[in-house]
């Protein structure tokens, strides 16, 4: 069937004695097979006309694709560019795919596309300086997370400490172009977010698990994002609805909560200047719930636009 599958994808259509000539089985055979492969969700239609024949249509789902060498190379360099922001939009995805081929991709044609993608430069205007990101430690995160498969790596944070951890992957988010890896740390007991950047040396462990209770892994890489990270944490209630909060609040700038009276506004920031700059350019009202240092730094922001306009 495999051998089959393969002839219908190089060819429009095939007459059916020149299927079964190409695969050496009688014509019963060959009516066996085309119904097998129809079973698993392949489109094979008959031709009719005097010598009959059969042909691999479209269908309403995709079904597995046979992929020889040279296109299997092509699939997995196209998605090793769109996981690493290529293609705005479809990072998610194509890591999701690339995890799926290189798992069952023969060792030759992993030598050969490690050999291209090293030997290829890839220009990004938008990329900062130091964020190339590895894409085999990308695949090998993603095919932890796909396998419930626990992890060790070294992690160097944002002060350059290094420490060894020992998690359990739940998902891999794409977020400010770039990769981040929410899992449970086991020697913490914590659900932690990893930058895919600063991981070094990961092993699968071959030890499966199984998540109870996982969060949800956007919000999470969102809230460190936006607020946790920062020196400075601050909670403001914006007079509008929630929904109208989502449209012009990024989720990694601020996080918003429907609430009493509007929607609560978490944002976090090294300087409560940016976070006042922030607040007065949003066109609405607000009320400033915590720190208080930060209606001291909106005054501010307000008497040098004051001064500045006179």
């Amino acid at each position: 069937m495999l051998r089959l599958l393969s002839l219908l994808q190089a060819r429009p259509n095939w007459t059916g004695p020149d299927l079964a000539s190409r695969l050496g089985v009688t014509p019963r055979t060959l009516r066996r097979d085309v119904s097998r492969l129809r079973v698993l969700g392949y489109p094979v239609e008959a031709i009719s006309g005097p010598a009959g024949g059969y042909q691999l249509a479209r269908g309403g789902a995709l079904p597995p694709l046979l992929l020889d060498d040279e296109e299997a190379i092509a699939v997995a360099l196209g998605l090793r560019t769109a996981a690493g922001g290529g293609l705005a939009g479809l990072e998610d995805a194509a890591i999701a795919a690339l995890a799926k081929i290189e798992q069952v991709l023969p060792a030759r044609l992993r030598d050969r596309l490690t050999a291209i993608d090293k030997a290829t430069v890839r220009l990004r205007p938008s990329e900062t300086p130091g964020t190339a990101l590895d894409t085999d430690l990308l695949v090998t995160t993603a095919q932890a997370c796909r396998r419930s498969e626990r992890m060790r790596f070294d992690y160097v944070d944002s002060a350059g400490r290094g420490t060894e951890r020992h998690v359990e992957p739940l998902q891999l988010v794409f977020a400010s172009r770039r990769w981040y890896l929410v899992a449970r740390d086991r020697d913490r007991d914590a659900w932690r977010t990893f930058r895919v950047d600063r991981i070094r040396r990961p092993v699968l462990t071959g030890l499966r698990f199984e998540h109870v209770d996982p969060p949800d892994a956007a919000a999470l890489v969102a809230e460190g994002l936006a607020v946790s990270s920062y020196r400075w944490q601050a909670k403001v209630l914006l007079k509008i609805k929630h929904e109208e909060a989502v449209r012009v609040v990024s989720p990694t700038v601020g996080v918003v909560t429907p609430t009493r009276g509007g929607t609560l506004l978490r944002i976090g920031a090294d300087d409560l200047a940016w976070i006042a700059r922030y607040l007065s350019s949003l066109a609405c009202r607000f009320t400033v719930l915590e720190p208080v240092e930060l209606r001291d730094a909106l005054r501010a922001h307000l008497k040098n636009l004051l001064s500045e306009t006179a």
